[in-house]
């Protein structure tokens, strides 16, 4: 079961205007990342919002469920999205780690 739009546009509505974040998504491989800051911060699965484990996230989220975005993914937290404080205090935290992803060169063949 994909994403729906409707789902994703909730999930950028819950954390969008709490700070001065600049918020928008990406669909990848049939599912979503959500970039705040062009720093990718939450992954959206089958309607499902998942963190990665990461010691700053632990701190906010020290019972949260876990579980698998896609097959041969690492565990991540299950983001209780419905909760928007604690969704924005963990993408603030995750915005604030996270570097913005390099471009990659591609290579010249000759």
């Amino acid at each position: 079961m994909a994403t729906s739009v409707d789902f994703i546009e909730y999930v950028c509505d819950q954390i969008n205007g709490y700070s001065n974040w600049s918020i928008r998504y990406r669909k990848m491989f049939g599912e979503y990342m959500v970039y705040a800051n062009d720093k990718p911060v939450l992954l959206v699965c089958d309607d499902t919002v998942f963190v990665k484990i990461l010691p700053a996230t632990e701190a906010l989220l020290p019972n949260a469920d876990k579980g698998f975005p896609y097959d041969g993914a690492k565990e991540h937290f299950v983001l209780d999205i419905e909760d928007r404080d604690l969704s924005c205090k963990v993408v603030e935290a995750l915005e604030a780690i996270t570097p913005v992803p390099q471009k990659k060169k591609r290579k010249v063949n000759i």
